[in-house]
């Protein structure tokens, strides 16, 4: 009951602060109702003693709730972490496994695959504004992904043999977890004040996590943790006290570090473009701060980079180029002051090569991990190496894993070089046209153009930051979310005679 009862302060506080401004981008009605099932669902995690009752009460609240919100996709994203991804295997009669069931899945179920239903309609009403490149890139790689069966790394060297039910159990699940994600969130949010809701959305979720993270770091306390008794044999597990010194690295719902400085790094990014529409107050300011509290407790240098990129991106391609980078400039310098006169960002300083001391062994690590593979991308260069791991093993980590750590190295190893273009090409190919459109909004409706350049600064931080992660948890939905994001906003007047007024000036 003790983290239960921390959470559910800590998330009073931040709503109660957090919703005048947020009322600016999303109806009332909608803002209250994320919010009680945010609390409901919470506190029905914390006192359900295992997953299944929790999903006997998330199941028709995420149906109920998710067809009576205006915006679906901003209801997926304020639950999209209200508790850890904890995996349970669904029970069956007949056969080993059907697949393990989580949050992600049962909200893709529940509230992504109706929207994705009643929005089809609508796409193929307007089918010659449709991303055919994005979405044909996105089904080729799932297709290679799926076909090139890498098995899971095992103790004692086992290997899972392949089948023709496995082949299909991962097609479905690769429609579940990432098209289906795609398409609903490209579809339903080509339009402006929809986009706008979602992204405010997923800030105040964002901030609640960093609040959250912040705690568990000053405390050394996970507050998530006891959650382990629904399936204490979860991979999740391993990952859950992870310590950088003597500080401890805060995760909050998201199940890793990695995972939480992630998000938190692209709330930022969203956030640069809402604070232009709110008037300015102390909680405008705080906001960022709170933001970059949380960034820092995760201590995750690839996080940080990525946080520090949005920044600069947003300032060098504004409307006054030079002021903003100048402004950068000194902000950071007196930021790096600042920090070095507390105990925590001096920690946090320490991390960061050129600037601290501290050791370097992650850094090592991911150098001999770039030789290894591309040694063995070069040997198999089209398909990659679908049993890459069996040479890996002198990588082999203390917490018994082989950790690859960049999602390019990882497309690259299990599935080529093809498997790496079609990838990288899905990326671009939402982030291209969202350059362009953003550009040429600039002389007719500057809004529009911020709004932009807010989603191209994230989307490239995102490119650069899973160099540095593979694509696990959160990371790899709020990927495909940016570009989702990306291609709606592309199509943003395309199905509507008039564009949304601006932000902040609805009435």
């Amino acid at each position: 009951m003790k983290p239960l009862i921390v959470i559910l302060v800590l998330a009073s506080l931040t709503f109660i602060i957090a919703k005048p401004y947020v009322l600016r981008f999303t109806a009332e009605a909608d803002f209250a109702r994320r919010r009680n099932v945010w609390f409901l669902l919470t506190i029905t995690a914390f006192l359900s003693p295992n997953f299944w009752i929790f999903v006997l009460v998330a199941a028709p609240m995420y149906v109920w709730a998710g067809r009576k919100d205006s915006n679906p996709v901003a209801f997926y994203l304020m639950l999209l972490h209200v508790i850890p991804p904890l995996s349970v295997d669904i029970p069956t009669i007949g056969i080993n496994q059907l697949f393990p069931l989580n949050n992600y899945r049962l909200l893709s179920l529940c509230v992504l695959i109706p929207t994705a239903i009643r929005v089809r309609r609508t796409a193929a009403a307007s089918s010659k504004h449709r991303p055919w490149m994005t979405d044909a890139l996105l089904l080729a790689y799932g297709a290679v992904n799926v076909m090139l069966y890498v098995p899971p790394d095992l103790p004692n060297h086992l290997i899972l043999p392949n089948s023709w039910t496995n082949l299909l159990r991962r097609a479905v699940l690769f429609l579940i977890d990432v098209y289906v994600l795609y398409f609903a969130v490209s579809r339903s949010c080509a339009d402006r004040r929809k986009l706008i809701d979602a992204m405010a959305t997923f800030c105040v979720s964002s901030v609640l996590m960093a609040v959250i993270g912040v705690f568990e770091t000053a405390k050394h306390w996970l507050l998530y943790f006891g959650l382990e008794r629904w399936n204490p044999h979860d991979d999740l597990l391993r990952f859950a006290y992870l310590f950088h010194g003597s500080m401890l690295r805060a995760q909050g719902p998201t199940g890793h570090a990695l995972a939480l400085g992630f998000l938190l790094a692209i709330a930022f990014g969203f956030w640069l473009y809402l604070r232009e529409n709110l008037p300015r107050s102390p909680i405008r300011m705080a906001i960022p701060i709170i933001l970059w509290m949380g960034l820092l407790a995760t201590y995750s240098r690839g996080d940080w980079l990525g946080g520090l990129l949005i920044l600069f991106v947003y300032a060098a391609l504004g409307r006054t180029p030079l002021r903003g980078v100048l402004k950068l400039v000194a902000a950071g310098a007196l930021g790096i002051f600042i920090a070095g006169l507390t105990h925590f960002g001096a920690t946090a300083l320490q991390s960061i090569p050129l600037i601290g001391h501290a050791q370097d062994s992650d850094l090592l690590y991911r150098q001999r991990l770039l030789d290894r593979s591309w040694t063995l991308i070069k040997a198999h260069p089209l398909f990659g190496d679908q049993l890459a791991l069996t040479q890996l093993t002198d990588l082999r980590q203390g917490q018994g894993i082989i950790d690859v750590v960049n999602s390019y190295i990882e497309v690259a190893l299990f599935n080529g070089l093809v498997g790496l273009a079609l990838f990288v090409g899905f990326l671009l190919s939402g982030v291209v046209p969202l350059y362009r459109r953003m550009k040429s909004a600039w002389p007719r409706d500057p809004d529009e153009a911020s709004l932009g350049l807010s989603l191209l600064a994230c989307a490239l931080a995102a490119m650069l930051m899973i160099a540095d992660i593979s694509l696990m948890l959160g990371v790899e939905k709020m990927l495909y979310v940016l570009i989702a994001f990306a291609t709606a906003y592309t199509r943003l007047g395309s199905t509507s005679s008039k564009p949304a007024p601006p932000a902040g000036k609805w009435t």
